[in-house]
């Protein structure tokens, strides 16, 4: 699975949870890591993967699958409102007149300092 942001997909999203549910396909798995007997015996850890966009969201924090399922709920709720959202447009900036004389000036310096490093030309 790559980390990349899913590609901008045209969808309107529901206002309501149930309906949001709807689109979704819940798998449920063992939550795992520390916890004990219990949490290694149920499947108390949900998965939603949103079917129009691809878009999936988890949650194994809670003992409980039906808190699970809303903070998951809630967790692809926020990432289909990221994917709606649009960028705001760069807006390119120049640079300073005094920048670009002090970057020219260091330049100089630099390229001196390197002159008097080269070896002195042999007279013969």
């Amino acid at each position: 699975m790559s980390d990349a942001p899913p590609t901008r997909v045209a969808y309107v999203l529901p206002a309501d949870d149930a309906a949001l549910l709807a689109e979704c396909r819940v798998e449920t798995f063992r939550s795992g890591g520390p916890g004990g007997q219990h949490q290694n015996v149920t499947e108390s850890g949900v998965r939603l993967v949103h079917l129009p966009t691809g878009v999936r969201a988890a949650s194994r924090e809670d003992r409980s699958q039906h808190r699970n399922r809303d903070i998951a709920l809630a967790r692809l709720r926020e990432k289909l409102e990221a994917l709606q959202r649009r960028a705001k447009p760069r807006k390119k900036t120049r640079v300073p007149a005094g920048e670009k004389r002090r970057r020219r000036e260091s330049k100089r310096k630099r390229g001196e300092t390197k002159k008097l490093r080269k070896r002195p030309e042999a007279d013969d």
